[in-house]
């Protein structure tokens, strides 16, 4: 999972979380700002390939790039470690979510087949995140992301997927993934 050689130390990761990560991605990882992904639960692999692309200009955020840059890899290590043992919190589905949007997005996310990668549930698995119960705003914000070039840091994979969504199949998708806990 980490590069030869490498470890990680939960125990450092909190501490580094604690003065770097909680003012956006809250306590213990679950963010209570839909512009921040829920961090808890993630993988472990995950959080320290995009904390990595982030600090190498793979991935960019006007927020996220410049701390990410100041992380050395043990740091990005210990912090991925640290936030990968929480667990993830609900978040709360916003009233102007209606189950037929719900029930659209569960219907595009079998057409276009998430669950190849995402796995059943979308709890992802090693560098394919975990969206189950990430904030249906910040879903929008990474597949039209992914949709408009923007975000590319996954191989095209999901350029490829996110390609033919329009806006309301973003809308309902985002809709889907976020009721899921």
């Amino acid at each position: 999972m980490w590069p030869a050689g490498a470890h990680a130390d939960a125990a450092a990761g909190q501490t580094k979380a604690q003065l770097v990560c909680v003012t956006c991605h809250g306590p213990l990882g679950n963010s209570t700002n839909p512009d921040y992904p829920v961090l808890a639960g993630q993988s472990a692999r995950y959080i320290y390939l995009e904390l990595r692309d982030f600090r190498e200009g793979r991935r960019n955020d006007p927020r996220m790039s410049p701390i990410a840059s100041t992380l050395s890899r043990e740091d990005m290590m210990d912090v991925a470690d640290y936030f990968s043992a929480q667990r993830p919190v609900p978040v709360r589905v916003p009233s102007s979510v209606s189950q037929a949007k719900i029930d659209a997005g569960r219907s595009k996310a079998a057409e276009v087949l998430c669950t190849m990668c995402h796995l059943g549930g979308f709890a992802g698995q090693n560098e394919i995140p975990r969206v189950a119960g990430q904030y249906d705003q910040y879903i929008v914000k990474q597949l039209e992301d992914f949709r408009a070039h923007r975000r590319t840091n996954d191989a095209g994979n999901m350029t490829s997927v996110t390609k033919g969504l329009s806006d309301e199949d973003i809308q309902n998708l985002a809709a889907y993934v976020s009721s899921l806990q």
